[in-house]
C-alpha cells in the first residue's frame, strides 16, 4: 500500500465525559456517562487525524493522557507509517508492558494516524484499505443493563428504532431464575424474528456458567458473551463444547497474540476484538487474518465510527456492536439504516468533532 507522505507535527487529546442516553447497568457496574479521550493528530501537511478513546473511569483521562505527550514525544517529526511505528513504540514501551492505558494510547495514535492517511488520500478508511461495503449489520447495545424486567422490555423495544434485527441484553443477576425472567420479559414484548446476545461481563465461575449457559440454550440466544474471566481461556474452551449457544469473547483481547492464543485453544465460536485493546487499526488489521485462518466470526465492540470501516475489509465480518456513546460530540453521528451502520462517504473515518459540544463536555 502506497501511504500519502504526512509528518506528525502535534498529538492534542481533550478529556470530556458525555452521558448516556441509556444507563448501562452490568454485573460489575452501573455506567451512566462516557468518559472520553478525543484525539487530533495535526501533520506538517495540513491533515489532522481523529481518533477517540473510552477511558472506562474519568480518573484515567490524566494517565491516558500523560502517555499520549510520551507517544507524541516519539514519533513528532516523523513521516506516519503504522507499519513501522506501531512496532516501534512497542518495543520503547516494553518495560512498562504494552497493557492498561499504555496500549490504549498507542492504539489511540494509530487509528488517528490511519485516519489521516485515508483523509490526505481522499477516500473512506474502508476504501483506503481495499474494502468497498457501504453498510455493515449492527445490533444495539445501548442501556439494557440490569433492571426489573418491565423497564428492560419498554427499553428493548426503544432500541429496535432505526430497524436493528438485533440487541445485547447484559445478565449476571444474582440467580438464574431473575436471568430468566430478564430474558422472557424481553423476549415476550421484542417477538422472536429480533436476535438477542446476552452479556455477562465476566460474572460468573465456570461451573455456574456452564449451569446457567446450559438454561439458556433453550432460550434462542444468539450467542453467551464473557460469561467467565476474560482471560480464562481453558474454562471458556469447556463453555464453548459444552453449549448448544455459541460463546462470544473479545473485548479484552491484549493485543492480536491474545486472541491467536484464545483461538489456538478452541476458547470460543466467535470473536470481538476491541479497537483500543487489540492495538487500532494495524491490530485489528491482524487479528482480521487470525480470525480468518481459523474461520471465526469476527465482530467488534464498541467505536463503531471507526469498527464499521474495520468490518467492511474483515473476511469474515459478523456483527458491528452499535453504541452511541460519542455521537453527541460529533459534528455528523454515524448513520443507521434498517439496522445497518452507513459508511459515510467523507475521506478518513468520517469522524470530525462538534466544538461546542466538547467545551460543553470538558473535563478541567
Amino acid at each position: 500500500m502506497m501511504l500519502p507522505k504526512l509528518t506528525v507535527r502535534a498529538l492534542r487529546c481533550t478529556a470530556v465525559e458525555v452521558p448516556m442516553n441509556h444507563a448501562l447497568g452490568t454485573s460489575r457496574a452501573v455506567i451512566r456517562a462516557a468518559p472520553l479521550m478525543l484525539i487530533d493528530l495535526e501533520t506538517e501537511e495540513g491533515v489532522t487525524g481523529r481518533a477517540y478513546l473510552f477511558c472506562y473511569l474519568r480518573a484515567a483521562a490524566a494517565g491516558i493522557a500523560g502517555m499520549l505527550a510520551e507517544v507524541e514525544r516519539q514519533v513528532k517529526g516523523q513521516r506516519i507509517d503504522p507499519g513501522v511505528q506501531f512496532p516501534a513504540l512497542a518495543k520503547r514501551f516494553t518495560l512498562i508492558g504494552m497493557q492498561g492505558i499504555v496500549r490504549m494510547a498507542v492504539s489511540g495514535f494509530d487509528v488517528a494516524a490511519w485516519d489521516a492517511l485515508a483523509v490526505a488520500a481522499g477516500k473512506p478508511l474502508a476504501a483506503f484499505l481495499g474494502g468497498g461495503s457501504a453498510s455493515i449489520r449492527a445490533y444495539n447495545s445501548n442501556g439494557l443493563g440490569l433492571m426489573e424486567p418491565p423497564r428492560l422490555a419498554d427499553e428493548a423495544e426503544e432500541l429496535l428504532e432505526g430497524g436493528f434485527p438485533a440487541v445485547k441484553l447484559r445478565l449476571g443477576y444474582e440467580t438464574l431464575a431473575e436471568d430468566l425472567e430478564a430474558l422472557r420479559a424481553v423476549r415476550a414484548r421484542i417477538g422472536g424474528d429480533i436476535e438477542i446476545m446476552v452479556d455477562y461481563n465476566q460474572a460468573l465461575s465456570v461451573d455456574e456458567a456452564l449451569k446457567r449457559g446450559q438454561a439458556l440454550d433453550g432460550e434462542g440466544v444468539y450467542w453467551i458473551e464473557e460469561p467467565i474471566r476474560h482471560d480464562d481461556y481453558a474454562g471458556a474452551a469447556r463453555l464453548a463444547q459444552a453449549l448448544k449457544t455459541p460463546v462470544q469473547i473479545g473485548e479484552n483481547f491484549s493485543l492480536p497474540a491474545a486472541m491467536e492464543e484464545a483461538l489456538a485453544r478452541g476458547a470460543c465460536d466467535y470473536a470481538m476484538p476491541d479497537l483500543e485493546r487489540i492495538g487500532g487499526v494495524t491490530g485489528w488489521r491482524e487479528a482480521s487474518e487470525i480470525a480468518q485462518r481459523r474461520g471465526i466470526p469476527m465482530s467488534s465492540h464498541l467505536f463503531p465510527e471507526v469498527s464499521a470501516h474495520l468490518l467492511a475489509v474483515t473476511p469474515t465480518a459478523h456483527w458491528l456492536e452499535y453504541v452511541d456513546w460519542a455521537a453527541a460530540v460529533l459534528k455528523e453521528p454515524l448513520r443507521i439504516e434498517k439496522g445497518a451502520a452507513i459508511l459515510p462517504a467523507r475521506a478518513g473515518t468520517g469522524i470530525e468533532w462538534n466544538p461546542e459540544a466538547v467545551e460543553r463536555y470538558r473535563i478541567s
